[in-house]
């Protein structure tokens, strides 16, 4: 059992020295998300915080507040979607199978299960560290802007980024398991990073879309992490409000920037969004494994037909 757990840790730091060794591989990484920050701040910065003026009116709240709001809802959904795409394109797996180093493997003593397994922590550990990275940034500017996030909304923060990085990691690497080629792995980063965005509530608020979509969205776990994110960097900033705006008021802002979240006519606490998550990683790691033993039973039998010839 020590051995096997030792054969895990050199197997996911030799993973993780081979997507850190290049230290460009790191920096373009962290360069996507602020690029994508830089472009939301550019082009949807004030538009929000026009929606939040038309709300409350104008010179009802300071420029901190509004800035802190506005900043910490792009920073949610930079960090929503960064958590997904950065795990789909820093995938080890997929570049092991196009150089063939899968193959060095399956001649060592080395279990199937480690080896996948290794794969899956390396790639969660590197999304999780590339978005930290983009937190700490996020937080940076917001001590600038105006801060109002309490250490315990932080650390939620950190949590939904956790389980967040999990959930795309084991999408992922399910992918993973069916490609061979670097125009797929390409190919689907692409895809991941055009349309996530959209489909999860972080490019535009769920609220403003049709009620077709909105209950497309209530069926996908990515949503109710960015429902989470939306009110571990939000949370702060409408307690302040409610100092001096009415409760209505404040709900009715929390349903404009989806802070809260109504599913099929039924409102979800953030312990059943976490909930969520937590299922949906268990059950992609589930579908990961059973994909990984069918296919080393397909393998087992082909050689036993082989020899059989």
């Amino acid at each position: 059992m020590m051995w096997n757990l030792k054969k895990l840790g050199y197997l996911t730091i030799r993973n993780l020295k081979l997507y850190f060794k290049d230290k460009m591989t790191f920096l373009v990484s962290l360069i996507t998300p602020i690029i994508l920050f830089v472009l939301f701040a550019t082009f949807l910065k004030s538009t929000y915080e026009q929606q939040l003026i038309n709300i409350v009116g104008e010179n009802v709240l300071s420029s901190s507040l509004i800035n802190a709001f506005s900043g910490g809802w792009l920073f949610s959904s930079v960090l929503a979607t960064s958590c997904v795409t950065v795990a789909f394109c820093s995938g080890i797996m997929i570049i092991d199978k196009i150089n063939n180093a899968d193959i060095d493997f399956k001649v060592t003593p080395i279990k199937n299960y480690i080896l996948k397994l290794s794969y899956v922590i390396a790639n969660m550990l590197s999304t999780f560290i590339v978005c930290f990275a983009f937190l700490i940034i996020g937080l940076i500017y917001l001590g600038i802007v105006g801060f109002y996030l309490t250490f315990i909304d932080v650390l939620l923060i950190i949590a939904n980024m956790f389980l967040t990085s999990l959930f795309a990691t084991l999408l992922a690497n399910i992918i993973w398991s069916f490609a061979r080629s670097q125009g797929v792995m390409s190919s689907v980063c692409t895809l991941v990073s055009a349309l996530y965005g959209f489909i999860c509530g972080a490019y535009m608020p769920i609220s403003t879309m049709g009620e077709g979509i909105r209950n497309f969205t209530s069926l996908l776990s990515g949503t109710y992490s960015t429902i989470l994110f939306r009110q571990g960097f939000l949370n702060g900033a409408l307690d302040k409000m409610q100092e001096t705006l009415p409760a209505p008021m404040v709900e009715a802002i929390k349903e404009s920037f989806d802070v809260t979240y109504n599913a099929f006519g039924h409102d979800v606490p953030a312990w059943g969004m976490y909930l969520i998550l937590i299922i949906t990683c268990f059950v992609l790691l589930t579908v990961l494994i059973i994909i990984s033993n069918i296919k080393i039973r397909r393998k087992t039998d082909e050689r036993k037909r082989k020899n059989v010839k």
